[in-house]
Order: C-alpha cells, then structure tokens, then sequence
C-alpha cells in the first residue's frame, strides 16, 4: 500500500495492468478477422472495430475497479454470489473460452514461426507453447511488474510490426471515414463482425483485469487513496485501448487498402504474401515479427487469465506446468490435425463472443451493487451503457446463430 498512496512520481508508475490485459486485444485472432473483414469487404467495417475498442475500455475499466474496491477477482466475486451447480457450469464456459483463447494465439505464433523460419505448425505450437510458459515463470518468480513490462515490450513490437504499413501506403481517408456508418453486407460479413468483436472484447481479459488491478494495487480504502487509483486506472485503460485500437485498425486498413480482391487472402500466409508482394520484404518481415510477438504475449496472459479463472471459481490452484497443458494440447491437436489454421483463428474469435455475456452480465451487476461497492457502484449512466454493450453482444450472436442455420 506504501507505493499506491505514494505522492505525484508514482502516477506514471501505477500505469501497466490494463497492458497486460490489452495484449488480449492485439492476439492472432485479431490479425486474422480483421485481415478477412479488411480482404473481403474493404472499409465496411470499420466502426466495428471502433464500436468494439471503446466497449473494451468500457469494461476493462468496470472490472478493475471490481478487483480495486472489493479486493476480489471477478471470477473470486462470482463464486462468492453463486451456489455450487453454478460455478461449475460457469467454471466450464469459461475454460472452453479459455480453450479457444489459446488456440488462436498457439496457432498464431506456429504461423508467424513457420513465415520467419519455415518450421511446420505443430512444431512452431510447441515452441509457442514452451515460451509462453517461460514468460510465465518470469510472472511466478520475478513478480508482476517485470511480467508487466516484458509484456509491455511486446505490445509495443506488435504496435511496430503492424502499423508501419501505413507509413508505406496510406489508406484513403475518405473510404476510412465512410467505414463508420454501421452496416453489413450478407451473412459472412456478420460472422466476420462477430469474430472482431470476440477478437476485441475478450472475456479471459475481462476477468483477468480485476486480478491485475488487485495484485498490483492491493484493496486501497475509501476515499482519496482509491480515488487517486480509479482515476489513475482510468488513463490506464484509455491509453492501453488506444494502442490496441490503433493496432487493430491498422490490421483491417492494410487489408482493405492492399489486399481486397485478391484471390489469396482467406489465410495469414496468403495475407503475408500480399502484403510482400505489395509493400515489399521488410514490411512482410515486420508484419510476421509482429504476429509472433502477438502469439508469444497473447498465449502467456491467456494462461494467466486460465489460472486466475480457476482458482477464483474452484478455489484451487493447480501447478503451472498442468494449468498450463489444459488449454495448449487442444490447440496443438488442431494443428496435427490440419485444420486450416486461419479459418480456425476466425471460428476461435467467434467462440469467444459467446463467452463474452457471462463475463458481462456479472460483472455489470457488481459493480452495479451500491452494498457491495459503496459510494465507488456504477452511476445509473454506466450501468445503463454497461447492459447495452451485453446486450448488444448477446443481440448479435443470436443473429448469428440464426443466418448460420437458415443458410
């Protein structure tokens, strides 16, 4: 507590969890919805992406201040408001979330392996998978600042690595802007949105934060102590989301100003070619750096995010090597398998936008609770904007669901 009620140098100093969360946001699903929306249909969805990155900051926010206020995890917090039947029913949406977290981020970095060094895919998984556990130990033994900072250090190489590109070429401002009008076109385009707002608002993520305010912050009491850290937290989650979103939306613009209508731009390699052919070898090179780093970063807060579901839900901690194994070894059967990995990215994205309600509509509800918040509960403006993004979510994939059969 001696740090967090430490006077004006250490504002600067308290920033980093809502980095480590935004690493959920730039994760190798995003390279691949938003390279398909950007392939397929150009500028159109922009203002999903826009739409889904400030929902992101909206929630990112609610759930660290969950773990500020009350000094528990959402997942910890759930527990504590729910009987036995249904933490275990919440306990197994959340890992088959979990599930497919990690595939799209194993599958992401075997791809960037196999475009830097031609390894094949299930090797690159493996090598993923070993590194993300090595970043992990550095959090077990060295602490969550130093996890913080080396996951800050590849948020900034995924920033480097993607949005150079439009240094080289820059999209048309006038078809950028037109890309904020909400609409579709046909059913793929809505399977697309779905996966980039799965991509975006990533449940793992929201429970994660609650964790991260905690552990770094502690459970400061009422008044200007908590006060200074909300407000303190707040600038964290804008600045965090403004890097993810910038990166995001440099994803769908190379795509939409490079890459639409070409033939070979349904995968990651297909994308990696086109963007060589078009922008040259060194931003081809940047833009497989980027998607490993996005692979390695992304893998190791998702495990992170595993553990803290678990054991807030649970109540128990198991060892990291077997926590870790849980949700790698699917991931590592699809690419033995071979499934098209880039298709199995995209599905991977739309997966998580089912999980996202039951990481919302708990999380809305706490923090909504005058009893449980006290004078820090969400003002009737933010519980009302905080149903209508589990509202909209939940709108969109029962649309889905619904195209997805009558096709």
């Amino acid at each position: 507590m001696a740090q967090v009620t430490r006077a004006p140098r250490s504002g600067w100093y308290l920033l980093g969890p809502a980095f480590v969360a935004a690493i959920a946001y730039v994760d190798p699903g995003n390279v691949a919805a938003n390279i398909s929306a950007g392939a397929q249909f150009g500028f159109l969805l922009v203002w999903v992406i826009v739409m889904a990155n400030v929902m992101a900051g909206l929630v990112q926010y609610l759930s660290a201040k969950l773990g500020l206020v009350t000094g528990r995890t959402l997942p910890e917090a759930v527990r504590d408001h729910t009987r036995r039947p249904g933490r275990i029913g919440f306990w197994l949406q959340a890992e088959l979330v979990a599930i497919a977290t990690d595939l799209a981020e194993v599958v992401g970095g075997a791809i960037a392996l196999r475009l830097l060094f031609g390894l094949p895919l299930l090797l690159g998984g493996v090598i993923t998978g070993v590194v993300s556990l090595l970043l992990l130990v550095v959090q077990d033994r060295r602490g969550q600042r130093v996890f913080e900072r080396v996951i800050t250090g590849l948020l900034l190489v995924i920033a480097t690595g993607f949005l150079s590109s439009l240094f080289v070429k820059t999209p048309p401002a006038a078809d950028v802007v037109a890309g904020l009008v909400p609409r579709f076109d046909g059913p793929e385009s809505i399977l697309l949105a779905t996966a980039m707002l799965g991509a975006t608002v990533m449940p793992h993520a929201v429970y994660l934060h609650s964790g991260l305010a905690r552990d770094r912050h502690g459970h400061p009491e009422a008044g200007a102590p908590r006060a200074r850290l909300l407000r303190i937290t707040r600038w964290d989650v804008g600045i965090a989301m403004l890097v993810a979103g910038a990166v995001n939306l440099s994803m769908l613009l190379i795509a939409a100003t490079n890459l639409q209508g070409r033939s070979d731009t349904d995968s990651i390699e297909g994308a990696h070619t086109a963007v060589r052919d078009t922008l040259g070898p060194t931003v081809a090179l940047l833009f497989a750096i980027g998607l490993l780093a996005s692979g390695l970063a992304s893998t190791s807060v998702g495990a992170y995010a595993g553990a803290m579901i678990m054991q807030g839900l649970l109540h128990k901690t198991f060892p990291l090597l077997l926590r870790r194994l849980i949700t790698l070894i699917p991931a590592l059967v699809v690419l033995a398998i071979g499934v098209d990995p880039s298709r199995a990215l995209v599905i991977s994205q739309v997966v998580l936008s089912f999980g996202i309600p039951f990481a919302l509509v708990p999380l809305v509800r706490l923090t909504s609770n005058s009893t449980l918040m006290g004078a820090d509960a969400n003002s009737r403006l933010t519980t009302a904007l905080g149903w209508t993004v589990a509202l909209v979510i939940t709108l969109l994939n029962v649309v889905l669901i619904y195209l997805t059969l009558a096709r």
